[in-house]
Parts: structure tokens; C-alpha cells; sequence
């Protein structure tokens, strides 16, 4: 939960550049367009004697009106200048510009209230479900490493398969069926999240996006993307947690240090370790699967703030129409600020789960 709080300014960032393509028109919209300039009053057509009334009038409502031309094109200047340049440096730049540092924060309360039950159902059913398809086979110790040389060489024994698993495998499946458990219980409130991260969000709040989104589309909603979020989840969280494992395990051989006491491995329980493994597991399972929460992200903001309406829920019909209308690169957009929030992220949440872990077993 930390990690999504310190690391959320990213995330809204990573949702403006996935959703800009639909949110910003390709002409000037009436967002953008400045008003009609003043029409003379009546009473300054009709009267000759002063003249200089209207005069003076006009000038004031001149100078109103190029005010309020500047003020609108400036905002759409930073609007277009992040639509040609969807960088991370112009996002900023415009969120900075149009709402200020508060905009980079909006839907935080959401994250709030979903990551902490959601992790908690993560790690718990990861844990039951590594220790049903993993165990250890005779001569090498829990974690997968052979006791003799101290190299990860063993497959488990899985009484659920009935056949030995390579560890990699075993961990990956353990991570997408933590994945189905805990996507059921965040969904919604990342849905309630990514609407209130948009620009111009018609929503005041959490509460008030809840309510609005009950009345105006009902429950399936806030489930609407829950099978796609499935479909780019259950890869990303085998990626990362074979990642996170294999490293750990390599990183606990090349890193000096020194045997376990009595046991003949390496220490894999090292800050270190978790940091740079946990580290290099969110930047490798981010980048892989960044086309999936494009369309996720999409699929969470279509018809709020000018974000088009997908026709079809499928996610293989969402990526048709995106790259259709958009070209490949569409799918890229928003990886490197995914990159940027995953990495330390998942270096956050591995090193203080494993210390929690181990904290926790010495009571």
C-alpha cells in the first residue's frame, strides 16, 4: 500500500498519456474555443451624442475578450503540446500548468481504500498456493536451492499436480491465481481511481464517482475492465514473481556474502537482494505487458472527459480498434512512466513483505 501512495503522482501521469489519444480532439474543441467578441449595446447605437461611451465600452470589452482568448489558448497550448509530445516531461508540465500540484493526487482516496485489502488477499493466497504447488524434493532446503552447492538446480514436488514443477513454473502459477483473488477486490476502486485521475473529471470525489456511476450505469461498471484487468494482470504477475524469484536466488549466489548458519545456502533474505530483485521484476513485467493497460485504461475511461467509447468489451477488439485508428505505437504509450512507477514499487513492496514475513516468524 506505501508504494502505491508515494508512487501515484506517476501513475496519474501514466493515465493521461494512455487515455490522451481519445481525450484531446484533433480540431479545437469547445473547451478550447474562445467566445464571440461583444456585440455594441443598443444604447450606444441609438445615441450620437456620446459617442465616446461606447468607445471606451468597447475598448473594456476588447480588452475582456483577448484576456479570455489568452487564457484559453493557453490552457490549450499545454493540452497540444502534450497531444504532439506525449512525453513524461510534458505531461507534467501540463498538469502542473492547468491544475496544479493537486491534480497529480486526484483519486488517491481510492487507491487508498482498495490496495491494503488487496494485498492482503495477494500475498495470502500466493503464499498458500506456492506452498501447495512447491515443495521441497529431498536434498534441497525451502527454497528451492540445493544444500549441497548452493545453486537453485531442484524442482518441487507439487501434490496438486502430482508431478515435480520447476520452481519458475510454480511461482508463476502462485502469482496469477494471488492475481484473480486480489484484481476481484481491487477493480473497482482502480476503475473509480483512473475517472477521477482524468482531466476536467466530472466527479467531486470518491463518493461522488460511486454514486454517479451506480445511477448512471449501474454495478457492472465497476467490473466492466475486471476481465481484461485479469487478462494483462495474470501475465504481468507470472512475469514478475518468476522474475522476482529466479533473481533472488541468483542474486543471493553473486552478492558477497556469507552461508546460512547450519544449512550450507547463500542468505537470500538480505535487503539488497529484495530491493534489486523486486526492482528488476516490476520494470521487466511493466514493460512486457504496457499494451494490455492501455487498453485497460481505456476500457475504465471510456465516455468520461471526451475518452471514446469502445463497442466491443474484448480485449483482442479493443487493441483492432486502437491500432486501427492510432497505429502500434499507441500501445507503447505511457510505458516508460509505468516503468518508472513499477520498479520501485515492487522493490517497496518485496523488501517489506519479506522482512514483515520474517519479522513475524520469529514470534
Amino acid at each position: 500500500m506505501v508504494e502505491h501512495m508515494a508512487m501515484f503522482p506517476v501513475d496519474t501521469i501514466k493515465t493521461r498519456m494512455q487515455a490522451l489519444a481519445t481525450t484531446i480532439p484533433s480540431a479545437p474543441s469547445a473547451a478550447f474555443s474562445a467566445p464571440p467578441p461583444p456585440s455594441p449595446s443598443p444604447s450606444a447605437l441609438s445615441s450620437l451624442s456620446s459617442l465616446a461611451a461606447p468607445r471606451t465600452a468597447a475598448a473594456a470589452s476588447s480588452c475582456a475578450y483577448q484576456s479570455t482568448c489568452t487564457a484559453a489558448r493557453s490552457a490549450s497550448a499545454a493540452a497540444q503540446t502534450l497531444s504532439r509530445s506525449p512525453t513524461i516531461r510534458n505531461a507534467v508540465s501540463s498538469i502542473l500548468k492547468t491544475e496544479g500540484a493537486a491534480g497529480l493526487y486526484r483519486g488517491i482516496a481510492a487507491m487508498g481504500l482498495g490496495a491494503g485489502p488487496a494485498h492482503a488477499v495477494y500475498f495470502a493466497v500466493y503464499e498458500a498456493a506456492k506452498e501447495s504447488l512447491l515443495r521441497p524434493t529431498s536434498g534441497s532446503n525451502c527454497r528451492g536451492v540445493d544444500s549441497s552447492n548452493g545453486v537453485s538446480e531442484g524442482f518441487g514436488f507439487s501434490p496438486v499436480f502430482g508431478f515435480s514443477l520447476p520452481p519458475a513454473v510454480a511461482h508463476a502459477t502462485a502469482g496469477a491465481l494471488a492475481t484473480v483473488a486480489s484484481d476481484a477486490v481491487l477493480t473497482p476502486m482502480d476503475v473509480v481511481k483512473q475517472r477521477l485521475q482524468l482531466k476536467r473529471s466530472p466527479y467531486a470525489g470518491v463518493v461522488d464517482c460511486c454514486r454517479k456511476m451506480m445511477q448512471e450505469e449501474g454495478l457492472t461498471a465497476f467490473y466492466r475492465s475486471y476481465r481484461t484487468t485479469l487478462v494483462m494482470n495474470v501475465p504481468f504477475t507470472a512475469v514478475h514473481f518468476a522474475t522476482y524469484e529466479a533473481t533472488k536466488v541468483w542474486l543471493g549466489r553473486a552478492l558477497p556474502g556469507e552461508a546460512l548458519p547450519g544449512q550450507g545456502v547463500l542468505d537470500e533474505d538480505r535487503l539488497l537482494t529484495h530491493v534489486l530483485a523486486g526492482g528488476a521484476a516490476g520494470a521487466l513485467a511493466s514493460a512486457v505487458t504496457n499494451p494490455l493497460d492501455v487498453v485497460k485504461t481505456r476500457l475504465q475511461c471510456q465516455g468520461v472527459c471526451g475518452v471514446k467509447r469502445i463497442q466491443s468489451a474484448s480485449v483482442t477488439a479493443a487493441l483492432r480498434s486502437i491500432v486501427r485508428e492510432e497505429g502500434w505505437g499507441a500501445l507503447l504509450r505511457g510505458m516508460r512512466a509505468r516503468m518508472l512507477f513499477h520498479t520501485p514499487a515492487a522493490a517497496i513492496v518485496w523488501s517489506t513483505y519479506e522482512a514483515s514475513k520474517n519479522l513475524l516468524r520469529d514470534f
